[in-house]
């Protein structure tokens, strides 16, 4: 693999050398790749944990009220260990009696290690369901799966900034200004989409989804639907996050203008609204959830281009006041 060596604005490279640069930037984001999905691989009992976390608090805090059999039985279970509970204690008083014999002393003792062992091997609440598996391979390829998808998401800064350092040179040191903290915003705006998704947008869903006629239904939740669910939510959510980079790329690319933009903002609340419309999560609160954050991302977008202009406008009146007027002061300053 050639060296990447730095490449500036003023170089001129062949198709050949930018070929190899492509190749070797393709290369090293390969390598950190696999360097992220053996971690991955490596800590997917962690990973799968971080997945499960909210499907297990829901299903936790509904099976209280659930009436499905698998609830009851968990419920049941809770009962009997406080009913052993309760007779150990009842036994420990009783053996201190003075007037038991020694043999009926130890029948107690026994009979209250015994009480204590089973009320131990039962749950002291109502625990989370985790998602199921079907079939015999379906453990194996989905935490692949799954690994494979948090690999991508370790991966995408190096991903990012190969790109940024591929794409980089063919701007000039104006546009630069421009560009770079348009690239650097990616993945943190990325970020906050899948944080937003995990914390603020899933917990809802999977309660709203998990609830809704529960009674007719004994909900077991296959790990691959739910695994796909909760990956493509969280993705999207992170794609739909770069509306700003979008907004102010085409505002800078001359495509809209700022006017334009603020003009059509009721078209833009139907898009923002009909895409909110197709992510996985399909209720109405969850909709609205999502569409919140969107619509503030596209205003702060409208602000950014905006200050872009300004910034822009001002750059070019300066250089338009520096720039000599007259023909004869330009000849004589040369």
């Amino acid at each position: 693999m050639p060296p990447i060596r730095p490449v500036g604005h003023e170089d001129r490279l062949s198709l050949i050398e930018h070929l190899d640069e492509l190749r070797s930037r393709l290369i090293v984001c390969l390598v950190g790749f696999l360097i992220a999905f053996s971690v991955a691989v490596w800590q997917n009992h962690a990973l799968l944990d971080i997945v499960n976390r909210p499907l297990e608090r829901t299903t936790a805090a509904t099976a209280k009220k659930a009436s499905g059999p698998l609830e009851q039985t968990a419920r049941s279970q809770v009962r009997l260990r406080r009913a052993l509970e309760r007779g150990a204690d009842a036994f420990e008083r009783l053996a201190s009696s003075p007037s038991l014999t020694a043999a009926d002393r130890a029948t107690l003792r026994e009979a209250i290690r015994s009480y204590g062992q089973a009320a131990r091997a039962l749950p002291d609440s109502v625990p989370g369901r985790q998602p199921v598996t079907l079939g015999v391979t379906e453990p194996f390829t989905t935490t692949l799966t799954v690994s494979l998808w948090f690999a991508v998401l370790f991966s995408l800064p190096l991903f990012l900034y190969q790109a940024y350092a591929f794409v980089m040179p063919a701007f000039k040191p104006e546009e630069k200004r421009v560009v770079r903290p348009l690239m650097l915003l990616v993945p943190l705006l990325f970020a906050c989409g899948v944080a937003f998704g995990y914390y603020v947008v899933l917990p809802p869903a999977v309660k709203f989804l998990q609830t809704f006629n529960a009674s007719s239904y004994d909900v077991l939740v296959q790990a691959k639907p739910y695994y796909s669910f909760v990956i493509l939510s969280l993705v999207s959510l992170g794609v739909l996050f770069q509306i700003p980079i979008a907004v102010v790329a085409l505002t800078r690319a001359g495509v809209v203008s700022v006017k334009q933009l603020r003009r059509n903002r009721g078209y833009a609340i139907v898009v923002i609204a009909v895409l909110a419309m197709l992510l996985p999560t399909i209720d109405p609160v969850t909709m609205l959830l999502e569409m919140l954050p969107l619509l503030v991302l596209y205003e702060l977008s409208i602000l950014l281009a905006s200050w872009l202009d300004r910034v822009t406008a001002r750059r070019e009146r300066a250089a338009a006041l520096a720039a000599p007027s007259d023909p004869d002061e330009s000849a004589d300053a040369v």
